[in-house]
């Protein structure tokens, strides 16, 4: 191995005859679309790869070019030469059993992550893997199409909240208007991600926003999805970065709260900060973990509990850090 982890994954990429493709549990954007443009790559390399996720694809993303072509289930324990993964801390976060005895390419942007594979390509500067994806496409000496581009496009788009996250930076202009470049349509990629909700999926946004609570300070807030709102408004799943998102623009807000409910007494946790507050920090303290500003952990217990206990400890740790 190398010192450079793309020349290390292209030289793979080219021996390998069969790649398999995985990303974290419950992916997103960024994972999905860069999983079917590392796809499309390998196919132009001559091998053949196929994108396996042990979760469904979840809207919008489910009805965008090429998602048809994603597997939902277990990589089988034999059959390909490679697995990738994406975003993945660790082998457990991909929910892949079969895993261990392959050739692994690791290839993350998160701050933790703990370079389990033959090959790490660990980023934490990085807007997003699809941008990290077209640099690796570049050194393969790829000739982008505009269906590959435009899936890199959308996974940079995806990950940054179209450019108002805090991993926006220079690399992911960069990169957005190379691809533009490559015949990208900016609008068209917008109106899938970001104009494309239903009116229950508004209805969905109403009942979490009931639920807003901020602490004495007002840099605090905590909302909360709960199963019974998804059933209630006719959804099964529904993204909700949005929603963190419009919490976030409070004024004074400095750390987001998501309790978003998996069943019963079981909550997944997202974190979004501002400034100096390192979400991925805060997370560890809960076994979870994650980017600077983006972060989540899972917890189990009384709602009523939990929603009391869980913000007044981050208090705490707040507190402690700027002690420092």
């Amino acid at each position: 191995m190398t010192r450079n982890p793309t020349e290390d994954i292209s030289r793979a990429l080219r021996r390998c005859r069969r790649v398999a493709i995985t990303s974290h549990l419950r992916p997103d954007g960024d994972s999905i679309c860069t999983g079917l443009a590392l796809r499309s790559m390998i196919l132009r390399l001559g091998g053949r790869a196929e994108v396996i996720n042990t979760d469904p694809t979840p809207f919008p993303f489910h009805a965008f070019p090429d998602a048809q072509r994603i597997r939902t289930g277990q990589i089988p324990p034999n059959g390909f030469d490679a697995v990738i993964l994406l975003e993945c801390a660790d082998v457990s976060r991909s929910g892949q059993k079969h895993v261990e005895g392959y050739f692994k390419i690791n290839i993350d942007h998160h701050y933790t992550n703990d370079r389990y594979a033959d090959i790490n390509w660990v980023e934490p500067e990085a807007p997003a893997v699809g941008e990290m994806a077209f640099r690796l496409g570049e050194r393969l000496g790829m000739g982008f199409t505009r269906r590959m581009a435009e899936h890199l496009y959308c996974a940079i788009v995806s990950d940054t909240g179209s450019f108002q996250f805090s991993n926006t930076n220079g690399p992911a202009f960069d990169a957005c208007a190379r691809l533009v470049r490559l015949g990208v349509q900016p609008i068209r990629v917008s109106e899938r991600l970001f104009n494309n909700n239903s009116p229950e999926k508004i209805r969905l946004l109403g009942r979490v926003l009931t639920t807003l609570r901020l602490n004495a300070a007002g840099n605090l807030a905590a909302v909360t999805l709960f199963l019974k709102d998804l059933r209630n408004c006719g959804l099964r799943e529904v993204d909700t970065e949005d929603i963190t998102t419009l919490v976030r623009s409070i004024k004074d807000i400095e750390i987001v709260l998501f309790f978003k409910q998996m069943k019963r007494e079981t909550f997944r946790v997202s974190l979004r900060s501002k400034g100096r507050i390192h979400a991925a920090r805060l997370a560890e303290h809960f076994g979870g973990g994650g980017h600077v500003h983006a972060a989540g952990f899972t917890v189990q217990g009384r709602y009523e509990r939990l929603i009391r206990d869980i913000p007044a400890r981050l208090e705490k740790l707040l507190g402690r850090s700027r002690e420092r």
